[in-house]
């Protein structure tokens, strides 16, 4: 398994606006086991499994499947009634439309349009009107938030709906482009260049994925909610970009330091100068993944409870104290607040 973290980013943003709407979400934190000293940082990660017990604490304790930024509360279970209405159709194409079909009519829910094409159907996404009493900024930064949240939510559900990995064409954000590293993270979410700065969010799918048949069951079905978000955020089979290729091989050596930049590149079928241009113009490089692969075994393993002799051992440091400088150029802070 891989043991790639996420930004923590989506974490900081729902718990400054859930307390914000008077939802404290020290105990979400607390479950999860992250500390505030990590959402302090800019460079702050999470494991997707500390990700998932955030939002599932947050769902407890605000009994909203938005808790709390969307315009009206969605009650707990809404999201599996409209599975269920989905979970019988014989495509995704008719499945989709059912949901769109469905969340019209419940409060709180951003409507969902479906816009066929010749070649692709583009899926977009409206946040619904809020409560005037609101300010514009905090409206803003919960709908920039609930977008975000709910195109991942649209992609990795029709995948999973229909067993197979659906690729995009185009995903389609409203809000300003995010800092480069954090601009990266979507693009490795989504598997394809997001766009920022868009009239509307979407995201755009191939015509022949639609006509995939409906694999899953209510018995599944039950299996996938208990999980719940988990799948939707540690599931990574969608990036085809060279980086990702890359990393997959790192993430196979030990530690991330095993090939080399002529054995990746023969691993890949083409030359190492091909590979080094094709990352350049991906603005990553081999170091910088190498590096990324280290930082994400590092968090993951002081999550598991791993000492910092372990994984300064198992990542091939010369000592745990080249361990901790290396920790805290990647996070910001120390191998202790992960702890």
């Amino acid at each position: 398994m891989s043991d790639r973290t996420v930004p923590a980013d989506f974490v900081r943003r729902a718990a400054i606006l859930a307390a914000g709407a008077g939802f404290d979400m020290a105990a979400p934190l607390s479950a999860a086991g992250i500390p505030l000293s990590v959402l302090d940082e800019d460079a702050g990660r999470i494991t997707p499994e500390q990700l998932t017990r955030f939002t599932q604490a947050a769902w407890r304790l605000t009994d909203d499947e938005l808790f709390g930024l969307g315009a009206a509360p969605v009650r707990r279970g809404t999201f599996r009634v409209v599975c269920l209405t989905m979970i019988h159709c014989p495509d995704l194409g008719s499945a989709l439309g059912r949901m769109a079909d469905v969340i019209r009519v419940v409060p709180g829910l951003s409507p969902l349009r479906l816009e066929f094409g010749e070649k692709t159907t583009q899926l977009h996404v409206d946040m619904p009107d809020r409560d005037a009493s609101v300010p514009p900024e905090i409206a803003l930064a919960a709908d920039q938030l609930l977008t975000d949240f709910i195109l991942m939510l649209l992609h990795r559900f029709a995948a999973w709906l229909v067993g197979r990995r659906v690729k995009l064409a185009s995903v389609r954000l409203p809000h300003p482009e995010p800092d480069p590293k954090l601009a990266r993270s979507y693009d490795a979410i989504f598997g394809v260049p997001v766009s920022f700065g868009a009239e509307r969010a979407s995201i755009e799918l191939d015509n022949t994925i639609l006509r995939a048949p409906v694999i899953q069951t209510e018995e599944t079905l039950e299996e996938y909610l208990r999980e719940s978000p988990n799948l939707l955020f540690s599931e990574r089979d969608y990036d085809s970009s060279a980086a990702a290729q890359v990393r997959k091989v790192l993430e196979r050596g030990a530690a991330g330091r095993v090939a080399s930049a002529e054995e990746i590149a023969e691993m890949l079928s083409i030359s190492a100068a091909h590979l080094r241009r094709l990352l350049r113009n991906e603005g990553t490089s081999l170091n910088q993944l190498r590096e990324e692969v280290l930082r994400d075994a590092a968090i993951s393993g002081l999550a598991r409870g791993d000492s910092v002799d372990e994984l300064s051992a198992r990542l091939g440091f010369s000592e745990p104290s080249a361990f901790r400088r290396a920790f805290k150029r990647w996070t910001g802070t120390t191998p202790g607040a992960y702890r």
